[in-house]
């Protein structure tokens, strides 16, 4: 009976009842069992009827006193339980919240049913509100979540309901009381379910990752922008392409790439300081996203490269005015501190699906059309081609065909005689190098010159034609002894790491050369170039009595500055002046104000591309005093060299 009691009401009356009704039951039990028992033995032993009434009042009393004693220690024994219970209760609390508010988290405790929620003291105080400032129901502080987050908290919540998860676990941001937003993890645990297996109550905490979620957004930004210019970097940039490409797939819209490089940016480092390269790169940048849409991609490759993806542009028109809006943009005086910077830039432009569907051919077609861009004359546009793809072949093969040529021995040295324009002595020579390539025969320097500067593959060649010609000149000279020989060094030759000028110099002491045999011709642009290691090298080639000629001179950036800061012997005038000259035309014009000026400076002139006699008559009355061209010789191999200088050996004398 008891069991089935307990089965009926035990899950449905609250405990602290159930100790009451039992309590009840045991008073009514034994009164029943007193009256019951003691008013029976009373009639068999007492017939006296006041007697009777007598012994019923102390029976009575007894009652009270036996009673009142059980009833005492009952209810003593049911409280002593009862605050062990509270107690026990009170300890396991203090300890489940030191446990979860140890760590500096805010516990909250949801009973699901009521929507009611229990928030600590210190979740208020992570938030900034007063104890009783947030209503203290789950839909309050789902109100608190960042709009873009809700759904997020919301699908995590179900997901856990539904046993997705084996544990709650939720990112979002909450709003504090001062406007800001907390970025915060809440993990939680269901602690009662009905019999259905439906949640009743969960209970877990809020953690502030604000300064965790800050950081992990550095870290970000660091991998996927460029830290000068703000823009996306080039990883950020082929992950966009990628997208993009997809995208287009899937709605059949086109996606355009612009490869942008500027023109001549390394003078600016060069003359002005990196400091001041940086500024125009930042500045740059903020030009060009000004160009284009927000749902476009301005991104910085590195260096002066930059790269521009135009989604859905299927106007030719439209990509042209972007492209032209751009290259006048750039084009426009940027004003950095107390200088006035003038740049361009060569823009390659490359279309998905027409060019290709690969990010990497994209990329490869649109850098070949900006070069393509540079070759005709940057500050412009171009468009890829295929026969841009078969240019870059040809320079692949040629690349390929370049590194093998020195081991195989496929190069040749020449020598152009220079003449007294007095005399008509040769008293110098260039020596210039030709590549015999075993199947294509003989391949123009303009050609495999650049191609090899850009590989670095000029140090080392550069390294053998001067020992070439080194052993040559120390052979004439035992015929020749005045005879100067110069030698072409290029700019990367000098920025090289390899220090070939003290390598240079060793090699003539080796082979008993002076220096003043040997004349080394540079680029005005090198002039530009002045850093410590130029200086260095060019002041040791004058210590070790070597010459200097400045090759090409007016082509370049001419500066007086430049002529007066570096001890320089001869100026070559460049064949575009030369070879147009004619009495009072501006290009003979030019050619006399070079040679007044040079001779003033202290300098002798070497005039390149001299072809006609009138060409050399008018150069020698303008002062001029050495000349090199076709009207004396091509540069030929060594033996019709010797042929040369033995036709005028008779009148062969130094100046």
């Amino acid at each position: 009976m008891n069991k089935l009691f307990n089965q009926l009401f035990s899950k449905k009356i609250p405990k602290l009842d159930l100790i009451v009704l039992r309590i009840v039951g045991i008073y009514i039990a034994f009164g029943l069992l007193w009256i019951l028992t003691t008013d029976s033995a009373l009639f068999k032993l007492i017939t006296d009827h006041e007697e009777f009434s007598l012994f019923n009042t102390y029976k009575g009393v007894a009652f009270i006193l036996v009673t009142a004693v059980i009833l005492y220690s009952l209810f003593r024994q049911t409280l002593q339980q009862q605050k062990c219970i509270e107690e026990s209760l009170q300890a396991s609390e203090e300890r489940w919240k030191f446990a979860l508010e140890g760590s500096g988290d805010g516990v909250w405790d949801w009973d699901i049913p009521s929507d009611h929620v229990f928030r600590s003291s210190r979740w208020h105080e992570i938030y900034g509100y007063a104890e009783n400032e947030i209503a203290a129901t789950a839909t309050a502080g789902r109100e608190l979540v960042h709009p873009d987050d809700l759904a997020i908290l919301i699908g995590d919540v179900q997901n856990y309901f539904s046993g997705n998860n084996d544990v709650y676990i939720s990112e979002f941001r909450l709003r504090c009381k001062d406007g800001s937003w907390k970025w915060t993890l809440a993990r939680g645990m269901t602690v009662s379910r009905s019999k259905d297996g439906k949640p009743l109550r969960m209970i877990g905490t809020h953690t502030d990752i604000t300064n965790r979620k800050t950081s992990e957004a550095q870290v970000t930004h660091l991998a996927h922008y460029d830290q000068l210019t703000g823009l996306p970097n080039r990883v950020l940039f082929l992950d966009r392409f990628r997208q993009d490409i997809k995208k287009a797939q899937r709605t059949g819209q086109t996606v355009t790439l612009m490869f942008l490089d500027l023109d001549k940016f390394k003078e600016v480092n060069d003359s002005l300081g990196h400091d001041m390269g940086d500024m125009l790169l930042k500045n740059v940048a903020q030009r060009l996203e000004s160009c284009v849409r927000e749902s476009d991609t301005v991104a910085r490759m590195g260096g002066d490269e930059f790269t521009i993806i135009l989604n859905d542009m299927n106007s030719q028109i439209n990509i042209e005015r972007i492209a032209q809006d751009i290259l006048d943009k750039v084009t426009s005086p940027f004003h950095l501190g107390d200088e006035v910077i003038h740049v361009s830039t060569s823009i390659g432009i490359s279309n998905y699906p027409k060019d290709g569907s690969e990010v990497e051919l994209l990329l490869k077609n649109a850098d070949q059309a900006m070069y393509a861009a540079k070759e005709q004359g940057r500050n412009r546009f171009q468009y890829f081609t295929p026969i841009m793809q078969e240019e870059a072949l040809k320079r692949m093969r040629l690349i390929s065909d370049l590194w093998g040529a020195l081991n195989d021995n496929q190069f040749r040295v020449y020598y152009q005689p220079i003449v007294d324009l007095a005399t008509g002595a040769i008293y110098k020579a260039e020596a210039l190098i030709r590549w015999q390539h075993p199947t294509r025969g003989l391949v123009s320097p303009d050609e495999f010159i650049p191609v090899a500067e850009d590989t670095g593959l000029i140090v080392d060649i550069g390294d053998w034609l001067f020992n070439e010609v080194a052993s040559q000149t120390a052979k004439w000279k035992q015929h020749y002894p005045n005879l100067q020989v110069s030698v072409n060094k290029s700019p990367v030759q000098f920025r090289s790491v390899h220090d070939n000028c003290t390598n240079w110099i060793e090699q003539l002491k080796l082979l008993g050369l002076s220096g003043d045999s040997f004349i080394v011709e540079i680029t005005e642009g090198l002039l530009l170039d002045a850093r410590e290691s130029v200086i260095n090298q060019l002041n040791a080639f004058r210590e070790a009595g070597i010459k200097v000629a400045i090759d090409d001179f007016g082509t370049g950036y001419s500066s007086l500055a430049y002529l007066r800061r570096f001890d320089i012997d001869y100026v070559k005038i460049d064949r575009s002046f030369t070879s147009n000259i004619s009495p009072n035309s501006s290009d003979m014009v030019l050619c006399e104000a070079i040679i007044e000026m040079s001779h003033k400076l202290g300098m002798q002139v070497i005039a390149e591309g001299v072809e006609t006699h009138e060409q050399r008559d008018l150069l020698r009355n303008a002062g001029c005093d050495f000349a090199q061209g076709y009207l004396y010789s091509r540069p030929v191999m060594v033996d019709q060299f010797e042929n040369l200088l033995n036709a005028t050996q008779s009148n062969f004398s130094l100046n």
